[in-house]
């Protein structure tokens, strides 16, 4: 019970430093974006240099495939509203790609393991990795504003939205500042593949 009670007090903590009483779900869905976001960003903000020091693509060709993904990106939240209105739903959509967004970064991540295959091998990881991730970030993008967006009235459900696109911004900032920082100084020996 005293374990019961810390959580029940941590959580009443957490609704009145929002200023309202909110269900915990919607802890989740700010932080599970703040995350996403931070990823994404994070990912794309070395993406080009990626392109150009280790898989030794020329300009022309970085830049156009950076966009082509970007581009994807934005389209796949098409496809991801018809999955969640005729097919899963919200909430199983969600769940479904995220698992599929994850996937895309660790199969990218391998795909940057210098002792894992040729160049071909890389690349071949690198553009199924890009894939799924713009299939799962463009896929929950639709649902997870709406899902969130379903937990409130109609007043308090403002509050939400600024929180909700507070955290959106927050990690897209954080991951473009943090995300060269820590590529310029953390990474040494063989995972310096960016300098």
């Amino acid at each position: 019970t005293l374990l019961w009670r810390i959580y029940f007090y941590g959580v009443f903590t957490l609704y009145k430093l929002c200023g309202t009483n909110y269900p915990t779900s919607i802890c989740f869905i700010v932080v599970n974006e703040f995350c996403e976001r931070f990823s994404y960003y994070g990912m794309k903000a070395v993406l080009t240099l990626y392109f150009l020091t280790y898989l030794h693509w020329d300009k022309d060709l970085s830049t156009a495939v950076y966009h082509a993904f970007s581009s994807l990106c934005y389209f796949t939240p098409l496809l991801g509203a018809l999955i969640a209105d005729s097919w899963l739903g919200k909430f199983k959509t969600i769940i479904y790609l995220s698992i599929v967004y994850v996937i895309g970064h660790v199969v990218k991540s391998v795909g940057a393991i210098p002792t894992v295959g040729n160049n071909n091998m890389h690349i071949a990881l690198s553009m199924v990795g890009l894939i799924f991730i713009a299939f799962g970030t463009g896929g929950i993008k639709p649902c997870v504003s709406a899902f969130g967006g379903d937990q409130f009235d109609e007043e308090n459900r403002q509050k939400f939205f600024s929180i909700f696109y507070m955290s959106i911004n927050a990690g897209s900032l954080l991951s473009t500042v943090i995300t060269p920082i820590l590529r310029g100084d953390v990474c040494v020996g063989v995972f310096s593949l960016y300098q």
